[in-house]
Parts: C-alpha cells; sequence; structure tokens
C-alpha cells in the first residue's frame, strides 16, 4: 500500500508538470504568433493530435467499444464542464501569470465543499466551513481588489473553478463504470471540436516553429492526461490530492523563466493560504470517510 501511495503521489506531480509544461508551451506559441485569437486554432490543432493519441491508447490497452465510448452521458456532462473550463482558464492564462492562473483554479475544493452543502443539502460542519472562509480571504488577497493589475480577468479562472465544481456536484453519486481514458477522450474530443468551431472565425498562418510547438504540447498533454489515469489507478484521492497544488510551483517555475513572471507578494501569501485551506479540507473529508 505504501509503495502503491507513493506512486500515486509520484504520478499527480509528474501529471501536474505535463500539464503545467503544455499550458506554458501553448502561451508560447500564442505570444510568438503575437496574436491572443490564435489560442483557438492552436487549442484546436493540438485537440485532434492529443485526441488522437488517447484514441490509440483505448485501442492498445482495452478493445474499443464505440457504443460505450459515445453514449454515456456523464462523459459529455463532464466533457462540456471541461469546455467551459478550457475557454476560462486558457483565456486567462494568455493575460494573468501562470502561477495566479493556477491558484486561482485550485480553489475548487473550497467551491465543492460549499456547492456540496448549498445544493446537495450536504452535511458541512464549522471546521470546514472555517476552511471555506479563509480559503476566500485567501482569494481576495491574490485579486487584490484596491490594485486590480489585470482588470477583471481574474473572474475567468475563478469561473474556470466553478465549472469543475459544477462537474463534480453533477456526476456526484453516480458510480462511474467508466473506463478513464474513455472519459478523457469525450473531454478531449468536445474541448477540440468547441475551439475548432471557433477558430473558424479568426483564421492564422502557423509556422514552422508553431507547428512543432503544437506537437509538442499535444504530446505533453496526453503524458498528463496518462499520469493522472494512473493516479487513480495506484492511490486514493485523499492520498494524491495534496499534490495537485505541485502544479502552483511549477507555474511559478516555468512563468518565470518563459515570460519572466515574477510573482507578487499577494500571490505568494494567498497562494499559501489557498492551499492550506484546500488540504484542510481535503484531511477532513479523509477524517469523515467522504473520500477514499
Amino acid at each position: 500500500m505504501v509503495n502503491n501511495n507513493f506512486k500515486g503521489l509520484l504520478f499527480m506531480i509528474l501529471a501536474a508538470l505535463f500539464f503545467a509544461l503544455n499550458d506554458t508551451i501553448v502561451k508560447f506559441a500564442v505570444k510568438e504568433i503575437e496574436d491572443n485569437s490564435s489560442l483557438f486554432t492552436i487549442v484546436f490543432i493540438r485537440g485532434i493530435f492529443t485526441s488522437s493519441l488517447i484514441l490509440i491508447s483505448i485501442v492498445i490497452f482495452r478493445k474499443l467499444n464505440f457504443k460505450k465510448l459515445f453514449c454515456d452521458k456523464r462523459s459529455y456532462l463532464r466533457g462540456l464542464c471541461e469546455v467551459g473550463t478550457a475557454f476560462c482558464f486558457l483565456t486567462s492564462m494568455m493575460i494573468m501569470p501562470l502561477a495566479d492562473v493556477y491558484i486561482l483554479l485550485n480553489t475548487a475544493p473550497l467551491l465543492i465543499t460549499a456547492a456540496g452543502a448549498v445544493l446537495l443539502r450536504e452535511n458541512v460542519g464549522i471546521k470546514r466551513w472555517s476552511a471555506v472562509i479563509v480559503g476566500f480571504i485567501g482569494v481576495i488577497i491574490v485579486i487584490n481588489p484596491i490594485n486590480l493589475k489585470f482588470g477583471f480577468i481574474f473572474i475567468l479562472p475563478i469561473s474556470a473553478a466553478i465549472f469543475l465544481t459544477i462537474k463534480d456536484v453533477i456526476t456526484k453519486g453516480y458510480k462511474d463504470s467508466s473506463n478513464s481514458l474513455e472519459i478523457i477522450f469525450i473531454t478531449s474530443f468536445l474541448v477540440t471540436i468547441s475551439f475548432g468551431i471557433v477558430s473558424l472565425f479568426f483564421p492564422i498562418d502557423l509556422s514552422l516553429n508553431t507547428s512543432v510547438y503544437i506537437l509538442s504540447s499535444s504530446l505533453f498533454l496526453a503524458i498528463a492526461y496518462l499520469f493522472s489515469v494512473l493516479t487513480i489507478i495506484y492511490a486514493p484521492l485523499s492520498v494524491t490530492s495534496p499534490a495537485r497544488y505541485s502544479v502552483v510551483i511549477f507555474g511559478i517555475i516555468l512563468g518565470y523563466i518563459f515570460f519572466y513572471e515574477i510573482p507578487s507578494i499577494n500571490m505568494i501569501i494567498g497562494a499559501i493560504i489557498i492551499s492550506l485551506s484546500g488540504l484542510f479540507i481535503i484531511k477532513r473529508e479523509k477524517e469523515l470517510g467522504k473520500i477514499d
């Protein structure tokens, strides 16, 4: 068990690293083109390659079942929420530092707890409510309403976190019998189609360098998805969830290396508060038996 838990943590950290690498390359490609609307075409083409790699993985690792693959309504609900997440997250990433976007996206555990109490009438005690309130104070510190450096763009990563919360609320209570790769494929497929439709209104000419960036990001994203599946296989959520916050560290490092983004004091303090609040909620829900 200890060995499997270690593997699960390692795979979660690797998934966070490759997700961050993918995001960094996409942002770098868009900045090189100097047109933020090129994001839609880049994500669309990336999605074609990534979806193809995932589909090949499904064929290799299990018998392909088209009926199950395309007829599971829960997968589509998750996928549509992921489309909303992708639009909000990637758009904000073009304007805000990577680390800021990641930490605001990681308010999802706080929102999930609050939504569970309000929408699903779950019993949330004073300890978890206190963690939620403290976490939202951390959000205010990150946003710094006295000096809105990026205007109201902060609404986008928070909206992305809300979409993730909706996804969790929609699917909560259902025992998921679908293969993780199939769920990931539907998610990738829907995001690809959505960005492809929007890209029709923002045509661009791709250079050889941009094409290489897209291929690289596709590979990194497919690897990140693979590690996220392995994480689920080897260890319970209560063990691996804290490692999700490592993406903030990767965001700080990659943001500085590629875009000279230096985290503000507000971001660092807020990130610590939000992370500790999220970790406390995860710990508390494990103690209550709400997560394995």
